[in-house]
């Protein structure tokens, strides 16, 4: 192979990537460009030498400097580049190599990793997946017993003085063969065949690798390699029973330390495998081997051994969570896989606090909803039987769960760090979706389980309980109900009486007193009576800031779910409320949930009580809002501005009197009949209309402050609807004059909703039309200056007219609407490199294009410019835009295909007809059968999408490549070497 010219460019497929124009690629430059990138602290220089080496390794050159820069005279840094641009070579112009020259490459190859057998090991891998791109290119025609061969080779050639390093050399290669395979760039049809191929050279390997792990004199080295070597090809679906022995070696060497992580990685990658299921003979003759790593187990958790016990959970989970439902079925011996159980429990439950001491526990969680999911799918009377031995096994667990849940003692936690507070909060995190699992086990027995344990607590005279006790017991309440309805359950009555008897004198527990009461809001909306036990708690609670998220969301919960039953205790919410609003308690989201949750609570009373709680709520705020009115604008004035405004849209998110949010409930759930007269809301809004006004006069600039005067009116839109209809007109002319002065996009979002509401309604149409039209001439303009600096302004703007065109495209019909130029808008949009902005422009052509025929000036527009659309959707689905923006453009594609047929069938023959057009990688055929393809349907827009996909792959040059979007694997990376990117 040295020596030789590569073919000339585009004699083989290669990837579809043309060499880079000739540079001057000699060892002494290649030389010169690594130690650059090595070496140079200039960034600059750094990035040029790796663009200039990328470059060089896929240059016919590469051939030559590749075996040159091999030389045993260089340093690791330059062979190890050689051995990359050889497997570049190899791996990705496979076809570009003549026939007669693979024996040569073979030869010299394995004679290089001879040679390195005991030299640089970085290089040595990479010479390694070089001659596997090629065992793997050969197979199995040109080489057919390739993996035997090699066995065969390096055990002939190995001599006395050698035999160590041409051993772990063989091994090397037949590690990284299988690892080779997986991100080979195959064709499929090769890949399966090869695939197969590898299967059975197993048997060439395995009796090898059985020899070397039985011989008590070789090096660990040798060992630990034969192991790896085990673990790379078990994932070609090789059958377990063929691992059977290797496993059973892969056990024996877990007693030697050494060897102890790649037994495990071994044991775990055999048994894991999918097919393993198949080989239940096998699987239990694992688990007495499984078994006979409890001594070992428990001396690694005695002598505080994490890692060992880490690595023995490992195997026990991976036998039990894969295959419990196999074991399950094998009925005699419901002993042993019982024993096996009762294993992972003890893994669950392994002393010490997650993650300090023990990190061991998390591994278990799967298990126990992999196996409670096989029980409850067994046949009924399997079930049955299954569910009598495990129901005990199930509340042992709960048991295990809440104690591992359990804060540690404060002392200790105080030395936590950050990082460790928060993986512990995952922690419990995952311990609480397990207990609300293990629920459908258990049933209501568990609820009161629960109860009874802590009562006990509670009411026990004996000794004093510890608050991370009753805080455990009281997370497992809250994991179970804030999923599960309890609603029925006897004991949640009980736990209410409970909860005002427990002595909070810790934040954590705290935390999940008021969580718990939050669970059950629903519960206290059937039962309002209990309210009274536990509200006084919440609103006590309100006042600490260490517990503002949680007393606040529960609060909010209660608000929102006993609305209905909350009168009575309305006036106290709100002076509490206010009170710690106005001494700036909590930071800025919990008072946004503060004044959501006021505002359902607001919403349950009569209209004169909520306008004299508005205004005792909001004047503050409103005197507030008048000064800083007055001052001129700076950053801190900005913040409060801000901040104001969005405690006002909060409130008026949820204040609902006209009950909208329960009108999917039924009449009949109505706990109040719908007020008559003005809409409080409405009436808040006019008094502060002109202050409102005035604060935007001042900051008409700011973008963030024009978002939050929209915000406020848009959330009272949403939840108001119809209830709005009186603030209609002046709020159409503040858009109008906002808009004019200064384009925004919170403000067409807020026309859009206008739209959508008000649009259809007569009475309303005026003043939409008027300011409808006015924020689309203004745009247009600033189309006309550039649009390219305001995508988001662009975005919105089709999202309007999409609504538009939806809700009231008589629209469309005003003389004073440019419709050709909002048209030429949206083929504009279609162009921008944002995709939502693109998203929203095909979402306004999907809506006007099957209006060409009911309105004559769309249909006109569509006629004259409608081939320019079709060219730019083509351009896009040619490789302009993201791949994931086909379906929209797709969209775009079926609606003129079914609206505009005639004239589709010309224009996209004249469309396709100029060569390189959508992209210089389709033939005239192609182009041709994607155009009759797409004429032919018009009904199914799912199978127009598929085409779409295909169409852009075979544009991109990437239809049929197998991997087209996998990552590049450097199978040398996870070793011994870190090289740069480009390596």
């Amino acid at each position: 192979m040295e020596g030789r010219e590569e073919p000339p460019p585009g004699s083989g497929p290669g990837p579809g990537v043309q060499p880079p124009p000739p540079l001057d690629f000699t060892v002494e430059n290649v030389e010169k460009a690594l130690h650059q990138l090595y070496y140079d602290p200039n960034i600059e220089n750094k990035n040029l030498a790796q663009k200039w080496l990328m470059q060089a390794q896929v240059s016919p050159q590469a051939w030559h400097f590749s075996w040159q820069l091999l030389q045993p005279d260089k340093v690791p840094e330059i062979q190890y580049f050689g051995a990359s641009a050889l497997h570049i070579k190899i791996s990705r112009y496979w076809s570009d190599i003549p026939a007669d020259q693979y024996e040569s490459l073979k030869a010299q190859l394995l004679a290089h990793i001879g040679r390195f057998a005991s030299g640089s090991k970085i290089v040595l891998t990479r010479l390694c997946v070089a001659l596997a791109s090629l065992a793997l290119s050969m197979m199995p025609e040109a080489w057919p017993c390739a993996v035997a061969d090699m066995v065969r080779l390096f055990q002939a050639e190995a001599t006395p003085g050698d035999g160590q390093g041409r051993c772990l050399a063989l091994l090397e290669l037949l590690t990284v063969l299988p690892e080779e395979f997986q991100t080979s760039r195959l064709p499929q049809y090769r890949k399966s065949q090869v695939r197969a191929m590898l299967a059975q050279e197993c048997r060439a390997i395995f009796p090898l690798l059985e020899q070397l792990l039985q011989q008590p004199s070789l090096p660990s080295a040798i060992k630990q390699k034969a192991l790896k070597c085990f673990s790379s090809w078990v994932p070609l679906e090789v059958p377990l029973l063929d691992c059977e022995r290797l496993i059973q070696a892969a056990f024996s060497a877990l007693r030697d330390p050494e060897l102890f992580d790649s037994s495990v990685e071994a044991i775990v990658s055999a048994i894991s495998q999918p097919d393993a299921q198949r080989y239940v003979n096998t699987l239990l003759k694992l688990i007495p081997l499984v078994l006979g790593l409890q001594e070992q187990l428990r001396q690694a958790v005695q002598n505080g051994d994490m890692e060992m016990s880490h690595g023995i959970c490992r195997v026990a989970v991976a036998l039990g969570e894969n295959h419990s439902r196999a074991l399950l079925d094998q009925v005699e011996h419901w002993q042993s896989f019982l024993a096996l159980v009762n294993m992972i429990m003890f893994c669950t439950g392994i002393p010490g606090h997650y993650p300090v001491n023990e990190t061991t526990s998390s591994l278990t969680l799967t298990f126990w909803y992999t196996l409670q999911d096989d029980i409850l799918s067994l046949e009924a009377e399997k079930q049955a039987v299954y569910q009598q031995l495990y129901r005990p096994v199930y509340f042992h667990l709960v048991d295990v769960l809440l104690h591992k849940a359990q804060f540690p003692a404060d002392e200790e936690y105080s030395f936590w760090s950050s990082d460790e507070k928060e993986q512990f909060r995952i922690y419990r995190v995952d311990i609480s979706d397990t207990l609300m699992y293990v629920y459908e086990m258990l049933g209501a027995e568990l609820l009161s389980n629960l109860y009874d344990k802590l009562g006990r607590l509670l009411t026990s005279s004996e000794q004093p309980c510890s608050w991370q006790h009753t805080e455990a017991l009281l997370y497992g309440f809250q994991s179970i109900a804030e999923t599960i309805d309890v609603n029925y359950s006897d004991v949640v009555p009980g736990l209410i009486g409970l909860i005002p008897r427990i002595s909070i004198s810790n934040v954590q527990l705290a935390d999940t007193v008021m969580f718990t009461i939050g669970a059950l809001s629903e519960w206290l909306a059937d039962h309002p009576v209990m309210i009274n036990n536990v509200l006084p708690l919440v609103l006590h609670a309100l006042g600490n800031p260490e517990l503002s998220v949680s007393s606040v969301s529960t609060l909010k919960k209660i608000c929102r779910e006993c609305k209905y039953d909350l009168p009575p205790y309305a006036a106290n919410i709100v002076a509490v409320s206010q009170d710690v609003l106005m001494k700036q308690i909590h930071k800025t989201s919990q008072c946004m949930w503060l004044m959501q949750a006021l505002g359902f609570l607001l919403s349950a009373l009569q209209v004169e009580e909520i306008l004299k709680n508005l205004h005792s709520l909001i004047t503050p705020y409103i005197q507030q809002l008048e000064k800083l009115a007055e001052e001129m604008p700076n950053p801190s004035n900005k913040l409060a501005i801000v901040h104001i405004l969005g405690l006002l849209s909060n409130l008026f998110t949820t204040l609902d009197i006209s009950h909208h949010e329960d009108e999917h409930e039924g009449p009949e759930l109505r706990k109040l009949p719908i007020p008559q007269g003005p809409n409080p809301v409405v009436v808040v809004l006019q008094q502060v209309f002109q202050l409102i006004q005035k604060v935007l006069s001042k900051w008409l600039n700011d973008a963030q402050v024009v978002e939050a005067v929209c915000a406020i009116f848009e959330k009272s839109v949403k939840t108001l609807l119809d209830d709005f209809a009186p603030m209609v007109p002046q709020l159409c002319e503040m858009l109008g004059q906002m808009y004019s002065t200064i384009p925004q996009a919170s403000a067409l979002d807020l026309t859009r909703q206008l739209v959508h509401i008000f649009a259809h309604e007569p009475a309303h149409f005026p003043p939409i039309k008027a300011l409808f039209l006015l924020v689309t001439s203004v745009t247009l303009t600033l189309f006309q200056q550039g649009p390219r600096d305001h995508p988001d302004i662009v975005d919105s703007f089709m999202q309007l007219l999409a609504q538009a065109l939806k809700r009231k495209p008589d629209l469309f019909l005003s003389e004073s609407l440019d419709v050709k130029a909002v048209f030429q808008c949206g083929v504009l949009a279609l162009k921008f490199p944002e995709a939502p902005t693109v998203k929203a422009s095909c979402g306004f052509f999907t809506e006007l294009l099957p209006r060409c025929g009911e309105i004559p000036p769309i249909g006109q527009v569509v006629q004259e410019n409608g081939k320019v659309l079709l060219q730019a959707v083509l351009e896009a689905i040619g490789g302009q835009a993201s791949r994931s923006l086909m379906d929209s453009f797709a969209d775009v594609l079926f609606a003129l295909n079914k609206h505009c047929f005639s004239c589709l069938s010309v224009w996209i023959k004249e469309v396709m007809q100029p060569p390189g057009f959508p992209s210089p990688r389709l033939s005239a055929e192609q182009k041709d059968t994607f155009s009759q393809q797409v004429l032919r349907e018009r009904v199914n827009k799912r199978r127009v999408k598929e085409m779409v996909k295909e169409f852009t792959l075979l544009c991109r040059g990437l239809h049929g490549l197998p991997g087209f979007n996998s990552m590049e694997r450097d199978a040398s990376c996870a070793r011994d070497f870190n090289p740069p990117p480009c390596l």
